[in-house]
């Protein structure tokens, strides 16, 4: 079934759109979760959450032309909540790691003023991707976004996870010297 049509059941109260949803979307959306949570219990947990999530914000959201991605960001937050109740240093171990690295090369939010500069704070970063070839914006969102281990990556894209570790030292330092162009102090 196509995205439209799963919306569109969404929109009528059919149940029956959580299951088109898990049959299209539910490896893709567990496999989100459990790169971040690194638990196959709690990533089924994330997944089964996004379903009802998704159902509580169709409507008024009508993703028909980015479903996967309007599922995809509510795993994703949701496994951020999880893991940021885990007290578990283990399970919050890339999570720590990834954020790290991603606050070597953007400004924190540690006032009101900076936070009502995140939609520019946004643009600046889609302008600085949409700049990067496709292979290396498919990269950083892979690591970034989903999470995906630089030993995934590599092996999706044919390359070896010393040139993933470069092509992503490369966009940071990139990225960090793009925003202080723009004016962010990092």
């Amino acid at each position: 079934m196509d995205d439209s049509g799963i919306v569109d059941l969404y929109l009528a109260r059919d149940e029956s759109a959580i299951i088109e949803t898990q049959r299209k979307y539910g490896q893709r959306l567990s496999r989100i979760a459990c790169n971040m949570l690194d638990s196959a219990e709690s990533a089924e947990e994330c997944e089964n959450d996004t379903y009802l999530e998704a159902w509580n914000r169709i409507p008024p959201h009508e993703p028909r032309t980015y479903l996967f991605s309007f599922l995809g960001k509510i795993t994703r937050h949701l496994a951020i909540d999880r893991c940021r109740k885990n007290t578990s240093l283990k399970r919050q171990a890339l999570f720590c790691e990834l954020t790290a690295e991603m606050e070597e090369c953007i400004p924190g939010r540690s006032s009101a003023e900076e936070a009502v500069d995140a939609k520019a704070l946004k643009h600046s970063i889609d302008a600085y991707l949409s700049g990067l070839s496709v292979p290396q914006q498919n990269v950083f969102v892979r690591r970034y976004w989903f999470f995906d281990s630089i030993a995934d990556i590599a092996r999706q894209y044919g390359f070896s996870q010393s040139k993933v570790k470069t092509m992503l030292f490369r966009m940071r330092e990139g990225l960090r010297t793009h925003l202080e162009k723009e004016g962010y102090i990092i």
